[in-house]
């Protein structure tokens, strides 16, 4: 199975872009009728001499291999680089039709960007962080827009990301959360459905059949979507942990770690934009 998150589909960390560990202890062997029984970091691809079948997971004695501490460093520097730009867009870009345009471009190279690092074999920096540039550019335009209607809506936006995250990592860390391959198709199922509705309202809106936003008003409905949206990226987050963990359990290359930074920002961006709108609702409606 692919690994995925709401705007993009990406390259997990084992070499046949499988997640590791679902379902599985980690070891090697086909469970009879399961293909996700594999663990694809069991035959270590980062190994050096004879694969060990049944072993536990051991990265191979060497310094280049991922770590939590190169997880938390690039996913700092990408997330900064997001910070950075959002920020500098803020102060120099007033609201107005030009910078509305500006942003709408820097979200379609962010999505470019995003879209070749994500065919790519290997981890691009340079691609990574040029997409946090631009998305930073897109989500500063967009945040004064919306702190120009609703006054300090960006700011309890970041307290909803960072809470919406920090709960889902409490959550998963606690074991209340096993994440295995039933788990990642079912959510992955709800997602591309999610994604198909939103992309047939995003037509009908565009199109005049729906009005207000259709799906996306900013009445109730449009509350509940974007609750669902949020609780996705959740989802996702989830995945995401889950592959950071498997990575360095099984001892990806240290550039991966790039992988989880670029995972992890794309999830935390969705969730912002979301928690920005769902804020905007709620304030609309006192």
């Amino acid at each position: 199975m692919r690994s995925s998150n709401p705007v993009f589909s990406r390259r997990g960390f084992s070499r046949d872009n499988g997640y590791a560990g679902f379902n599985t202890a980690p070891q090697a062997g086909y469970a009879q009728g399961n293909p996700y029984a594999q663990n694809p970091y069991a035959q270590n691809p980062y190994a050096q001499g004879d694969v060990q079948y049944g072993a536990p997971p051991q990265a191979p004695a060497t310094t280049d291999r991922m770590t939590m501490d190169d997880v938390v460093v690039r996913s700092a520097i990408t997330l900064g680089t997001v910070a950075v730009g959002a920020v500098l867009a803020w102060a120099l870009l007033p609201v107005s039709g030009t910078s509305y345009g500006l942003a709408v471009g820097s979200a379609l190279i962010a999505f470019v960007l995003a879209m070749v690092q994500s065919f790519k074999r290997t981890p691009s920096p340079a691609l990574i962080l040029g997409y946090a540039a631009f998305e930073g550019v897109f989500l500063g335009v967009i945040s004064e827009m919306y702190n120009s209607r609703w006054s300090g809506a960006p700011f309890q936006a970041v307290l909803g990301t960072m809470a919406v995250s920090g709960a889902t990592l409490l959550i998963y860390k606690a074991g209340w959360i096993r994440v295995t391959a039933r788990y990642a198709r079912i959510g992955l199922a709800i997602a591309m459905a999610f994604m198909v509705v939103m992309a047939v309202n995003l037509l009908l809106v565009a199109f005049g059949v729906a009005d207000d936003g259709g799906l996306r008003s900013f009445g109730p409905l449009g509350a509940l979507v974007g609750i669902i949206a949020i609780v996705l990226g959740a989802f996702f987050l989830t995945l995401d942990f889950k592959q950071i963990e498997d990575g360095i359990a099984y001892g990806a290359p240290r550039n991966e770690s790039w992988l989880a930074a670029f995972g992890l920002t794309m999830t935390l961006v969705w969730i912002y934009v979301e928690m920005l709108r769902l804020v905007a609702i709620f304030s609309s409606n006192d």
